[in-house]
């Protein structure tokens, strides 16, 4: 099975080539694994129906798998991989085009000579029922919750998956660590959630640490970033136009009148290469998992 590498802001991905299946989630487990795989925050891999053929609505369409097996319905530095992937194969250029997702669909555009990458990620709700967040169906918009014992103000987001924005006074590794894990199990987010951590620096510029779903803690999150932006214009601490830094580097993310989110950043490819069958042989005797 071909594999191509890449990272944004130091989540990297393997975009597993189309045409041998969903791998397994043992096989996605395998892969990932930073001392006995290749490692990686997650697996691409292009979404092609049973028949070949495109997609029903034309175009691409990406799923994305989490380091435990899980599928993500949204990543933005997985599509922004992606969208470089496709780039280096020759099959977009210059022009936006659109990729559908489990988290709906977005666009995007190759930019820079593929060293960056914009994404138009959908609209941000804050709606319990769209995030999921249990209880009344309401704006989940600074609430308060209790992690290890600590009380926090949250806000929940959805960009197509879920996120819970803590804000804070320093966010830190430890922080993340430490509440990240009780947060994303918490049972006010029946489908788990990715975990931020946030300051405000100040109008166009916050820091943050994310603890991720399916994935732990992570040197950068695009969904991420944009739940933070969107959260904090929705409480009225930023403008429009916000720069997110996290231990990764910075994105550059646009929030909408109506909460619709952009995002701008940067994709390394890092390595490509074939997975041994010694590899794939030793979590079960197949790679994947047909449709």
């Amino acid at each position: 099975m071909r594999f191509h590498k890449y990272q944004a802001l130091g989540n990297d991905y393997l975009v597993l080539q189309a045409g041998g299946g969903e791998p397994a989630p043992e096989v996605v487990r395998a892969v990932c694994d930073r001392h006995l795989g290749i490692g990686a925050d997650g697996v691409l891999v292009e979404d092609v129906p049973p028949d070949g053929g495109p997609p029903p609505d034309g175009g691409l369409a990406l799923r994305i798998l989490n380091p435990d097996g899980s599928e993500a319905e949204k990543s933005g530095n997985g599509l922004r991989i992606f969208a470089r992937y496709l780039w280096d194969q020759g099959r977009v250029g210059v022009e936006p085009f659109a990729v559908a997702t489990r988290g709906g669909p977005v666009r995007c555009q190759v930019r820079d000579a593929g060293r960056m990458v914009f994404v138009e990620m959908g609209v941000a709700s804050f709606d319990a029922a769209a995030i999921p967040v249990a209880g009344p169906r309401r704006e989940v918009v600074d609430e308060e919750i209790e992690a290890r014992g600590e009380r926090l103000r949250f806000t929940a987001v959805s960009v197509g998956n879920p996120h819970c924005v803590v804000f804070v006074d320093a966010p830190t590794p430890e922080l993340a660590r430490r509440l990240g894990p009780k947060l994303e199990t918490h049972p006010t987010f029946p489908r788990r959630t990715n975990v931020q951590f946030v300051r405000v620096v100040d109008r166009g510029h916050v820091e943050m640490q994310v603890w991720e779903r399916g994935a732990g803690y992570t040197l950068a999150s695009g969904s991420s970033a944009c739940a933070a932006a969107a959260a904090s214009v929705r409480l009225g601490l930023c403008d429009a136009e916000v720069t997110v830094a996290m231990p990764g580097g910075e994105l550059a993310v646009g929030v909408g009148a109506d909460f619709a989110v952009t995002m701008l950043g940067p994709v390394r490819k890092v390595a490509e290469g074939t997975l041994a069958d010694e590899l794939l042989g030793e979590v079960g005797p197949r790679a994947g998992t047909e449709r």
